[in-house]
């Protein structure tokens, strides 16, 4: 029986569209390369990422499988490059076959013209069109008319502009229009994006689900007025301060707009799971100074239903002992803080100094706000020193002092991340004083104070700059305590020397460190991460002085090792002192931001 007459027409067609399928016999696809796009590594990727040549890759395939994955690598690429703006590209894909079957693909690509926006309308209709963060945020919507329209792009902004809508309280936001119309004749994408934000909520019942401290107790965290405004950034910053407590294992914190008021407060749950009381530590420890020693401790999280904390640390090395014990109590009802009540014991028994002191504190700390945070204190201490012996008796010549004194420190933190800032600046500044003949045995002020710059340099990098300075007024600096006295060197001061081993000294041949009245030191370090990842390497420069009238700046350079580990910073630093050529290298390890 004779063909219909459309399938004779078009036969002829299918068998030449399959004769390079019938000429392609079995081979392995073994490689892949991308032309044309070296300048736009993002762009590039996309496209490698959305053939499905990938999934084939050194595996065996029949011939005709093998033409299907050609046929259908200029659809993917054209895909992929859609979504950074580029729908009219011109895509060749060439296949070259070694003497073993191995085929080599390659993907010549022309991206074409890129698709901008022309019409552009981006609105938030309701009450949300007059928030002045809302209205920040549709300023900065990208892309803009004049633009590449990116996919990508598009969809951060619009995400983020209905995050912020739920994040300020608008609820009931929706879209009354979402759409992006593109021309690729044109080459034009034409944006109709507007919310309905709808009314705004108010913050409600805030109701905490926890079977231990007494009511009232955790109430005193929040820190706003039921009936104001709804804010996330509210509820996070009870997290916040709920966390900081350690009282609890989980922390769960939920809004609940579907149980709104008529006058629509929005009540807020706060589900907590207790942790275990109490958290032991015991570690060894080792100081070229203070030798082998063992470090132990316990904090008791919460001691009664106030939510009273006690902690015991004890550090027991052969020439260095420390012990200190804390109790604190619950001070939320104005800056969230803590009234802290401690004692401490310290004994140190090395080659140039015989040191042992007690001190008393009494304190009451407080967050001012997410940057500042102080600490005022009443200290009592009483300390007994000596660097010398009686060479006519043998013994040792003591001396004795007894300060009396209130101090406030304040700390400040404005960086970007806490636990590894590149960017921002943070800070300490304490002041201390006491008056003769009122609990202290001479009159003195003194104030200290440090700071550190952070500034990162490419993706991944950064710059440290660190200052610190210090000075007393006193009419006896030799009543005033060692302990209370200013030393430098050391790894937070300037790495190369030794802990106390800047600043005035006894008459040789003992040389040991006295203390100053004053100290300066500066330090600038680059660190270096690593193809981005968490290892790096730093260099740094360090100098400064202890002093009482002089200033005669000793200089240390050196080389670290960096490790971004998920609790903070690791840092293993190497230095020399540049002053004496012949002193040995200092050797460094630290942890942690030092914020």
């Amino acid at each position: 029986m004779p063909l219909p007459r459309r399938i004779q027409t078009t036969l002829p067609l299918l068998v030449l569209a399959m004769a390079p399928a019938l000429a392609l016999a079995r081979g392995t696809i073994q490689k892949v390369e991308i032309d044309g796009l070296e300048k736009e590594p993002a762009i590039e990727q996309n496209v490698r990422l959305g053939l499905g040549l990938n999934d084939v890759l050194g595996k065996e395939q029949g011939e005709s499988r093998l033409e299907l994955l050609l046929f259908n690598a200029e659809r993917d690429a054209r895909r992929a490059l859609e979504p950074f703006g580029y729908y009219s590209p011109v895509i060749e894909v060439d296949s070259v076959r070694d003497e073993e079957d191995r085929i080599t693909v390659t993907l010549r690509i022309d991206k074409g013209q890129p698709v901008e926006v022309r019409d552009f309308r981006v609105e938030i209709a309701g009450p949300g069109g007059e928030d002045r963060y809302l209205q920040e945020d549709l300023a900065g919507f990208q892309p803009r008319q004049g633009e590449r329209f990116d996919h990508a792009v598009y969809e951060e902004h619009k995400d983020g502009i209905t995050r912020r809508l739920a994040e300020r309280g608008y609820f009931d936001a929706d879209f009354l229009s979402r759409e992006v119309r593109v021309s690729r004749g044109e080459a034009t994408a034409d944006i109709d994006l507007v919310w309905d934000s709808g009314f705004r909520y108010d913050m409600g019942v805030t109701t905490f689900h926890q079977d231990y401290f007494r009511p009232g107790l955790l109430e005193k965290l929040v820190n706003w007025e039921e009936g104001s405004y709804f804010h996330e950034g509210k509820l996070d910053r009870l997290r916040e301060s709920l966390v900081r407590l350690d009282y609890f294992s989980a922390i769960d914190i939920q809004p609940k707009p579907e149980e709104a008021t008529e006058d629509l407060q929005v009540p807020v749950d706060v589900n907590l799971v207790l942790a275990k009381r109490n958290i032991y530590t015991a570690g060894l420890a080792y100081g070229t100074e203070s030798g082998t020693g063992v470090r132990l401790g316990v904090e008791r999280r919460y001691v009664n239903d106030r939510g009273h904390k006690l902690n015991w640390d004890l550090d027991w090395a052969q020439k260095r002992k420390s012990f200190l014990t804390q109790y604190r109590i619950p001070a939320f009802a104005w800056l969230d803080g803590w009234y802290g009540f401690s004692v401490g014991f310290y004994d140190e028994q090395t080659d140039y100094i015989d040191l042992r002191n007690m001190k008393l504190v009494a304190s009451r700390s407080g967050e001012i706000n997410q940057r500042w945070t102080a600490v005022a204190s009443l200290n009592a201490l009483r300390e007994r020193w000596s660097y010398d012996m009686d060479t006519a008796t043998g013994s040792r010549l003591y001396t004795y002092s007894t300060l009396v004194y209130p101090e406030l420190t304040a700390n400040y933190a404005n960086v970007d991340d806490r636990l590894f800032p590149r960017r921002g600046i943070s800070g300490t500044l304490a002041l201390r004083g006491g008056v003769e003949n009122v609990g202290s045995d001479t009159s003195f002020i003194q104030v200290h104070g440090s700071g550190t710059w952070y500034r990162p340099i490419g993706e991944v990098d950064r710059l440290i700059v660190r200052a610190e300075a210090g000075t007393t007024w006193t009419g006896e600096l030799v009543a005033m305590p060692p302990s209370l006295r200013f030393f430098a060197g050391g790894d937070r001061s300037i790495r190369g020397y030794a802990w106390r081993e800047v600043g005035p000294r006894t008459p040789p041949p003992d040389n040991f460190a006295l203390g100053a009245r004053r100290v300066v030191t500066a330090s600038a370090e680059y660190e270096h991460y690593f193809k981005g990842g968490p290892w790096g390497g730093a260099v740094f420069v360090d100098a400064g002085d202890a002093f009482d009238n002089d200033f005669s700046p000793r200089v240390g350079v050196g080389i670290g090792a960096r490790w971004r580990s998920p609790v903070g910073p690791v840092r293993i630093d190497l230095a020399h002192g540049l002053d004496d050529p012949d002193s040995s290298f200092q050797i460094y390890l630290s942890l942690g931001a030092n914020l």
